[in-house]
């Protein structure tokens, strides 16, 4: 599939938007986190994504979209997917964050775009140089910053499990489709949160929240889980891990607009020079070719899920 903007079919746009508008929603994350970080951490995503799965379930039954029986692997790659990509990265990014502050996950996290075009199959050299000017760029707006062996630990961690939330997701799509697979991992993360919320905090793992962390957590829920889920688990299998993996190095780009937007400083110019790279990666990797083989290559026609209607 060649993804030059110029000749890219109609779906092939929608999965360039998509893939943007999700990372760059994830990036706002960072914007609204200083809110809900007195609120304890296991408790408040738990609500998060307690609440996330009622709406996508919601939308599910809207849309008509019936259960779907899976097969012992496909449950095992679901129960995986909602185990590594969303409890234990949110628990790698916090302990990260602990031991070597925000800018060295980020910088990890940074990498994705890499990680990913490797993984999709035969990348070609100038998908490569693009995921490799995106990863310069994410560097330069996030900064190395400083840390222990402990954060970098940390931080590599939720890499793999950044990869682990795009990976596991590509056999499952084609039979669920982004919204089953979106609700059905959201429930799943529930329960596995509130177990190691109990084991961590106890009792003290949940309490009436304010204003304002009702605001940052309604926000974590319903923007950056329910719609940048849905936006990019219908963008993967119409563009692929190495070619969707780009656009996460948008994700300093949204932190960095939403800190000016919140009054919560204005960007440097390292922020500008980084995201200015990010785009310039983007462009060069939307007119490249996409490999031609692997897991993440789209096929001709990708089987749609059942219950679709």
């Amino acid at each position: 599939m060649n993804v030059d903007v110029s000749t890219a079919s109609r779906p092939e746009l929608r999965g360039l938007s998509e893939a943007a508008g999700a990372m760059f929603l994830v990036g706002t994350l960072a914007g609204v986190s200083g809110v809900i970080g007195d609120y304890p951490v296991y408790g408040g995503q738990a609500m998060r994504y307690l609440l996330a799965a009622a709406v996508l379930l919601a939308i599910t039954r809207m849309a008509g979209l019936r259960f779907v029986r899976l097969t012992p692997r496909e449950t095992a790659l679901l129960a995986t997917l909602s185990l590594t990509g969303l409890v234990i990265f949110n628990v790698c990014v916090i302990e990260a964050t602990r031991h070597g502050g925000p800018a060295l996950v980020g910088t990890v996290l940074g990498t994705v775009p890499l990680a990913l075009a490797l993984l999709g199959g035969r990348p070609s050299p100038r998908l490569l140089l693009a995921a490799a000017v995106v990863v310069t760029g994410a560097t330069v707006a996030t900064g190395l910053g400083s840390g222990d062996l402990a954060g970098l630990l940390w931080s590599l961690g939720a890499l793999g499990c950044e990869i682990c939330f795009s990976m596991l997701a590509i056999p499952l799509l084609p039979k669920l489709g982004a919204v089953r697979v979106s609700a059905y991992s959201a429930a799943l993360a529930v329960p596995l949160l509130v177990i190691a919320g109990l084991l961590a905090d106890g009792t003290a793992m949940i309490r009436v929240p304010t204003a304002p962390e009702i605001a940052g957590l309604g926000y974590q829920s319903l923007i950056v889980t329910t719609v940048a889920f849905l936006l990019w688990y219908d963008a993967l299998p119409r563009l692929g891990p190495g070619t969707a993996g780009l656009f996460a190095g948008l994700i300093p780009v949204g932190a960095i607009v939403t800190g000016a937007v919140l009054g919560l400083g204005a960007p440097s110019v390292p922020d500008l020079l980084g995201a200015a790279l990010v785009v310039t990666g983007i462009v060069i990797g939307l007119r490249a070719g996409a490999p031609t083989t692997g897991a993440g290559s789209p096929p001709a026609k990708t089987r749609r899920p059942a219950g679709a209607g």
